[in-house]
């Protein structure tokens, strides 16, 4: 995939830069660090500026993330309590737990998009239950786009210092990404034993 990615840069420069970027967020197996610090590398060797794949990498991370918030807005709350209805039991969820969290996303949605644009792939699905709870569409662009942002110029500027070693970044992100996952892991870990507990008493 790699391989493909490079080639795409490389053949179809901003548009190609875009078009990846939007896939990364509609796919999230496509791997944004790789896009990111390779377009960054092509600045030092091509007509590529750090500000022109920075701005075009940022308008595809947006444009894929707004097309998975309106994915979200059809599974309304309605579909889902009768999803719930046939197979809460089974998932020991109820309809009193889905406007529990329903409630919680839209006390602190803003900052749980923008917070998760920076963890890999729950960066591009944390757009689904954006849209299931019909958070403001304003501060969903506004919050993905300064979160985006803020990846894009990290990464893009490092591709550019590290010139043909950007690969070795890639290598560093798969580490920072395994250990977010197993962080996130263990805090859902301590939620149950706390859900639990709670349950108990």
């Amino acid at each position: 995939m790699d391989n493909w990615i490079i080639e795409t840069i490389e053949q179809f420069g901003y548009m190609g830069i875009f078009l990846l970027i939007t896939l990364e967020n509609l796919f999230p197996p496509i791997p944004s660090e790789v896009i990111l610090t390779f377009g960054g590398f092509l600045t030092t060797t091509t007509t590529l500026s750090v500000i022109g794949v920075i701005t075009f990498s940022t308008f595809g991370s947006v444009a894929g993330a707004v097309v998975l918030y309106r994915i979200g807005m059809l599974l309304d709350v309605t579909k889902l309590e009768k999803i719930i209805g046939s197979w809460g039991h089974i998932l020991r969820l109820t309809n009193k737990d889905l406007h529990k969290t329903n409630a919680w996303f839209s006390k602190y949605g803003a900052w749980t998009v923008f917070f998760c644009r920076f963890i890999p792939l729950i960066r591009s699905l944390i757009s689904i239950p954006a849209g299931m709870a019909r958070m403001n569409f304003g501060l969903f662009v506004l919050y993905t786009t300064l979160g985006t942002l803020i990846w894009n110029v990290a990464l893009v500027n490092v591709g550019a210092m590290v010139g043909g070693s950007w690969d070795g970044i890639v290598g560093y992100m798969d580490i920072y990404a395994t250990v977010v996952y197993a962080a996130g892991a263990l805090l859902l870990v301590l939620l149950a034993v706390m859900f639990i507990k709670k349950r108990k008493n």
